[in-house]
């Protein structure tokens, strides 16, 4: 640190440089040891000047033109031979595999959630203006001795060789590339916010591709990357009605699925077909995806809310659609109950809390739910009303909230769900609510015939 004047004097150049004017040593701008002095780990601000104004729309949707300009600097970079840019890597380091972060592909746009903030991606603190792109990049070069000043050249030497590849990626990328991560943000962004009033909760577009490909560094759905090998993309079938929108930026056509305000939907369908995955790319439309992640044309108005079970302590609880008597574990009354929760009434806290707030979309998957809360049992205990009761008899309590869900075995909610989408082979099926009923009653009629009969 006691050098880094003198280095950063000797860094950039032609249009590429640090940007002194968001230096902030010791918080965006550093080099230092690595705590076992294999590494010297640093932090630049850097600008790279690039004309990006663009007749009739402003810096809307520059954080597209961001996103691919970065991307294309950790592809450059994750290429052995392009030497200059090692130290993105940690290339040459003592351990480079503690270095890959910066170079971990990363196919988001823009998200409302804090997720992925440990990679290179757009933001505040990488982003793309009228005049260029204010970077914060970050790295490792090999261990230097900082009394040597013959080492500090050589460390000063190459963080502006460094530099200067990124800005040469940077310049090198043709005017329709960035383009087209800005068309993508204007898009999304722009279908989002039409939603509401087309009666939409969010849209699923024909050619969706949602298996996703998860590493040590994105090993969440809605940052994981698309799976490389092939498989299936989605297409609404005919009997779930599905819509075609125009695309507010680029003006292009698209079809799709639509899933109203205040319907229920059942993604349905046999072990391992696809539904959870087909329910986290709803889930994930509401951040922006640029061309290639798959779920670029998946698009969902904010303000979700995703239930499962859980465990913890009640504290004064609304568990009243649910419960009429509270568990024995309990107290207070089945609208402010307090004391040490179960799967289920952890799962019906939070989704009395949702329907009260009236949020666009409440989800849950059968995987992760207290299944003795959507569908009744011989067993259930008195005041017990779950899910599926609550639809047939009073669905007029939960109000506007589409209530979207992934059933296996969850066949009595299934069977009041509005529309329903079965997965077969992963490809997506219409099954009329009659038809599933039908099908529900013959299943049963032998089950119950065994049962007397024994």
């Amino acid at each position: 640190m006691e050098h880094l004047r003198g280095v950063l004097s000797e860094v950039g150049g032609d249009g590429t440089g640090v940007d002194r004017r968001r230096v902030r040593p010791g918080v965006n701008t550093y080099i230092v040891p690595s705590f076992d002095r294999t590494a010297l780990q640093f932090s630049l601000p850097v600008r790279v000047e690039r004309d990006l104004v663009t007749t009739g729309k402003g810096t809307a949707g520059l954080d597209g033109v961001a996103a691919v300009a970065i991307e294309a600097i950790k592809e450059a970079a994750r290429d052995p031979s392009a030497t200059d840019l090692d130290p993105l890597a940690g290339r040459g380091t003592g351990f480079p595999d503690r270095y890959t972060a910066p170079v971990e592909p990363y196919t988001l746009i823009a998200s409302p959630s804090a997720i992925g903030v440990g990679l290179f991606s757009a933001g505040d603190n990488n982003r793309a203006v009228p005049d260029g792109f204010e970077l914060t990049v970050t790295g490792a070069l090999p261990p230097a001795d900082a009394d040597d000043p013959g080492a500090v050249r050589v460390v000063a030497g190459r963080l502006d060789r460094f530099v200067r590849a990124i800005g040469e990626v940077v310049q090198g990328l043709s005017d329709p590339v960035l383009c087209a991560g800005r068309t993508a943000s204007l898009d999304q962004k722009g279908l989002r916010r039409a939603l509401p009033s087309l009666g939409l909760v969010s849209f699923v577009g024909d050619g969706t591709l949602p298996a996703r490909e998860y590493t040590r560094h994105r090993c969440h759905y809605r940052v994981a990357g698309p799976r490389r090998d092939s498989h299936i993309a989605f297409r609404c079938p005919a009997g779930l009605a599905p819509i075609e929108i125009e695309l507010p930026a680029s003006g292009e056509g698209i079809t799709g699925l639509g899933l109203s305000r205040g319907e229920v939907f059942a993604i349905a369908g046999s072990n391992a077909e696809g539904k959870s995955t087909l329910l986290s790319a709803i889930l994930s439309g509401v951040d922006d995806h640029l061309p290639g992640d798959g779920r670029e044309r998946v698009v969902t108005v904010p303000g979700g809310v995703f239930a499962e079970a859980g465990t913890g302590i009640h504290h004064a609880a609304d568990l009243s659609l649910f419960f009429d008597h509270l568990p024995t574990s309990l107290r207070g009354t089945p609208g402010s109950a307090s004391g040490p929760g179960s799967g289920s009434t952890s799962m019906a806290e939070e989704m009395v809390r949702a329907v009260r707030r009236q949020v666009p979309i409440l989800a849950f998957d059968e995987d992760r739910s207290a299944v003795n809360l959507l569908v009744p049992s011989c067993l259930s205990a008195p005041g017990v009303v779950p899910l599926s009761t609550l639809l047939a008899t009073r669905r007029e309590c939960l109000g506007t909230t589409t209530i979207l869900f992934t059933a296996g075995a969850l066949d009595l909610l299934t069977a009041e769900a509005d529309r329903i989408l079965v997965l077969e082979g992963f490809h997506a099926k219409a099954m009329d609510r009659s038809k599933f009923r039908e099908r529900l009653v013959a299943s049963l009629r032998p089950v119950l015939e065994r049962l007397s009969g024994s």
